[in-house]
């Protein structure tokens, strides 16, 4: 054992990022900030700072600011179809981020510009056909999320669409949806992956600034009140069951697309975008996709529904992202506590399995 904390498990992930910890905290929007992002790196895992909910200012302020908190290796969470990805990828090189995580699919060029510069790309997936084409494109790593992770989500379960991942890419495998323990990194390990990344579990640590009434939400839900709906941005999306939920499954189409224009309009004043930028950003979401007008501009909701959860306590008129662990979740240890006990039982777990199988 090391004096600053329990023995890690090298893998490629770790090699890869120069974490000591084959442990990712996702990049959650309005959650994953400067104080969530430097503890989970200070804790000797990779934190991943969310941007999509920031102005390119904003931003930039927001990496120099963990970086006065923290000398460890961390990333940046980003749209590769944002109108100002390409400021925002500057940002990433000139202040010397670790790692650029993407929620969509980087260009080939955007890859290769990001990794001449000493970045790690690693995009995020839900399914293998996505995988094999951002290692196809020269993706460093690619962190695979299975139906039971929180917000947008897929339908084939965790346990099934790794291995089938890390049988299909020649490169790092972050297994991702459903992890919250040292059994669930055992078992990721097991299949093939190099690494679990949580993001529900780390939104449920003393570090998130996620107020009190909205982690008391989480706290309280068992597994069957996480859900998947369709209304609040026409696309499968794991989050609490609420009030506010069962009141958008009951409203209209007409209703949900009046609501969504308001929340548009709501979240161009908060980032300080341009309504022909919004055009932009969502005519790129609609291409390459199936995605119909309407739901592009259902995506608006998402942002305002979020932060008024996630920043302003509102359960009552926010929705709360969730992943199925957040029914087995009960405590609220700093990262720092969670890192170690993560690693600590993943030892014991391999040291039973080694007593079992000797």
């Amino acid at each position: 054992m090391s004096g600053t904390g329990p023995a890690t498990i090298p893998t490629a992930l770790t090699e890869l990022t120069g974490v000591r910890y084959p442990i990712v905290q996702t990049g959650m929007g309005w959650v994953a900030g400067p104080r969530l992002v430097s503890a989970t790196a200070n804790a000797g895992a990779l934190g991943i700072l969310a941007s999509a909910t920031m102005t390119v200012e904003q931003l930039r302020t927001a990496v120099r600011e963990v970086r006065s908190r923290t000398d460890a290796p961390f990333g940046v969470n980003l749209r590769a179809d944002a109108g100002d990805a390409a400021d925002r990828v500057r940002i990433i090189i000139d202040e010397g981020v670790r790692v650029a995580s993407f929620a969509l699919a980087p260009r080939k060029e955007l890859i290769a510009r990001l990794q001449d510069a000493g970045v790690v790309v690693i995009p995020s997936v839900g399914a293998r056909r996505h995988a094999e084409k951002v290692a196809a494109w020269g993706a460093d790593a690619v962190l695979v999320q299975g139906g039971e992770g929180g917000g947008h989500t897929g339908n084939v379960a965790t346990s099934v669409l790794v291995p089938q991942v890390v049988d299909a890419v020649g490169i790092p495998v972050i297994a991702a949806g459903g992890f919250h323990d040292g059994r669930g990194l055992v078992a990721a390990l097991a299949y093939g992956a190099a690494g679990i990344g949580m993001g529900t579990r780390f939104l449920l640590t003393s570090d998130s600034t996620v107020p009190a009434a909205v982690k008391a939400r989480y706290l309280g839900a068992a597994v069957h009140d996480v859900t998947v709906t369709t209304r609040v941005d026409g696309l499968p999306h794991r989050m609490l069951r609420t009030e506010l939920v069962d009141r958008l499954e009951r409203s209209g189409r007409a209703a949900s697309l009046l609501r969504a224009l308001r929340h548009a309009s709501a979240f161009r004043k908060e980032s300080g975008a341009s309504w022909p930028r919004l055009v932009r950003d969502g005519m790129a979401m609609k291409h390459g996709t199936d995605l119909t007008w309407s739901q592009v501009l259902l995506a608006a909701n998402t942002p305002m529904l979020l932060k008024a959860s996630m920043v302003d306590g509102r359960t009552d008129l926010g929705v709360m992202a969730s992943g199925q662990v957040a029914g087995v979740i009960e405590d609220l240890p700093s990262c720092a506590e969670l890192v170690e006990r993560i690693m600590g039982e993943a030892r014991n777990t391999l040291e039973s399995l080694s007593r079992a199988a000797g």
